[in-house]
């Protein structure tokens, strides 16, 4: 097991395995989209499952070490804190990536990406009805939870997938006046920068492969160094998982979210952190494996909280999906304000809490 003791060496090596995070994260998402590109993946289930492992490679890296210490406060609260923190990257893209141009769910406005919020909704739901069961509710190092959260977010790929390809409603559910961009256009504009470098598919796989590497060694350091920062800074282990660390994880969806803002192509950005939120669960099913402990019934009072948490920012969102504000307030739209403001009243509550 490893373990950093000392404080300064610890805060050294959390600072650079989250930068190392920013920068690999940077080279995983675009050598993910050439891959997806150049294999003929495009919108499949099987390029949308790769891409949800690829973007969170910090977590699983983070949740697989954790687990296999029995450290499963730890793990727990970066999975359900990683929630609600990127859906606040929603408001950093709506202020630095929109600017007072527009309110970013203006824009972005689609029913798919509402269907998107259901389903993160959903998800969240069967995790606290998992933290619910007894403990010796396992079975051959599985609990059933797991496994329906699993399949509930397998699920919603496929109803998404429907939903982006054929919708019942007037345009797909496309907002008038919002993007310009056909949904998936920023990801076009990265494949073709990229390929105006490198025509080599096997320069990418190592890129692809080198990207991975550096992620998952960064993500096991942050988690080495996080028990000794969290109890030098007197700060709770899930505290510390749904606050610092779980922003660190979050560094590689801010840079793409913006760059993918400032292309225009606002749907994709919110896509992602949806998408990376209905999948994050699924890695209690990884640490219940991992572990031989049913990780869900053992959840705290602070997971549950930040479970709710997670399932209010992602409503506000959803209802400013639908209702469309265009009033700003501090270069953002009113929902990202008010996600704001819960978000710190969520996290000052937490702490009272643990």
């Amino acid at each position: 097991m490893l373990h950093i003791e000392s404080f300064p060496i610890a805060l050294i090596v959390f600072l650079a395995a989250a930068t190392a995070i920013w920068f690999a994260g940077v080279k995983l998402s675009l050598s993910t989209d050439v891959l997806s590109d150049r294999l003929g993946l495009g919108e499949a289930l099987a390029g949308m499952v790769l891409l949800a492992i690829v973007t969170n490679l910090p977590e699983i890296a983070i949740t697989a070490s954790a687990a296999l210490h029995h450290d499963l406060g730890l793990a727990i609260g970066n999975i359900l804190g990683g929630i609600s923190i990127q859906t606040v990257v929603l408001v950093v893209m709506d202020v630095f990536g929109l600017g007072a141009v527009a309110a970013l769910s203006y824009r972005a406005a689609s029913l798919t990406l509402v269907v998107e919020g259901i389903m993160v909704v959903a998800v969240l739901v069967m995790v606290l009805i998992g933290t619910q069961l007894p403990q010796g509710f396992i079975f051959l190092r599985v609990t059933p939870p797991t496994l329906l959260i699993t399949v509930l977010w397998l699920t919603s790929l496929w109803l998404v997938k429907r939903a982006r390809a054929d919708l019942p409603w007037h345009n797909s559910g496309v907002a008038p006046g919002g993007q310009r961009m056909k949904r998936g256009g920023a990801i076009k504009a990265r494949v073709k920068m990229v390929a105006e470098h490198t025509r080599s598919l096997t320069v990418v796989v190592l890129i692809f492969a080198g990207a991975s590497l550096v992620t998952l060694i960064a993500g096991v350091l942050l988690e080495a160094s996080s028990e000794t920062l969290a109890k030098q800074l007197g700060m709770d282990g899930v505290i510390f998982g749904a606050t610092l660390l779980a922003a660190a994880t979050a560094l590689p969806e801010l840079s793409t979210g913006i760059a993918a803002v400032k292309l225009g192509d606002y749907q994709l950005a919110v896509s992602d952190i949806f998408g990376g939120n209905s999948f994050l669960p699924v890695l209690f099913l990884m640490a219940t494996l991992l572990s031989g402990e049913a990780v869900l019934p053992s959840a705290h009072k602070t997971d549950i909280y930040l479970t709710c948490l997670g399932i209010l920012l992602t409503l506000v969102y959803m209802v400013g999906l639908l209702f469309r504000p265009k009033r700003q307030i501090l270069w953002m739209g009113l929902d990202s304000l008010a996600v704001l403001l819960l978000y710190g009243l969520g996290i000052a509550g937490l702490f009272f809490l643990a």
